[in-house]
């Protein structure tokens, strides 16, 4: 028996508030033989924690591959842009690869799950919380 995901559950999992956010960015990765590859896309939903991006001309980036993301300089407008993204390229890992296109067979979007530096992420983490038997 399959079971349904709904919108509510999904989002109360989420890390980090989204923002609908349109802006033009490039995406960069290595492909499978090591060459630097590259494609322009256009942020959709925005976050702290990644980000969705919308692929009109990509080729398709397997799931799970690092890539570099920076915004286009003539992005203006960045309010609800997480501080990261506006500081300049944001190493990232494919997170979920957007269903195929029918008309050129590559995939719409991509969601980005951004990488962070550990030393940087337990800074800015709060002290863990301890469970006392009684």
């Amino acid at each position: 028996m399959a079971t349904r995901v709904s919108p509510v559950s999904i989002a109360a999992r989420r890390r980090a508030e989204r923002q609908t956010v349109a802006l033009p960015a490039r995406l960069t990765w290595k492909d499978a033989t090591g060459a630097v590859r590259f494609t322009s896309v256009t942020t959709r939903d925005v976050s702290d924690a990644g980000v969705f991006v919308e692929a009109e001309h990509a080729a398709a980036i397997p799931l799970f591959r690092i890539v570099h993301l920076q915004l286009e300089r003539t992005a203006r407008d960045m309010a609800g842009v997480p501080e990261r993204l506006r500081e300049g390229r944001v190493l990232s890992a494919v997170w979920r690869v957007a269903p195929c296109r029918a008309s050129n067979g590559t995939p719409a979007g991509y969601a980005l799950r951004f990488l962070v530096d550990p030393a940087t992420h337990a800074e800015h983490r709060s002290a863990p919380e301890m469970a006392v038997a009684s």
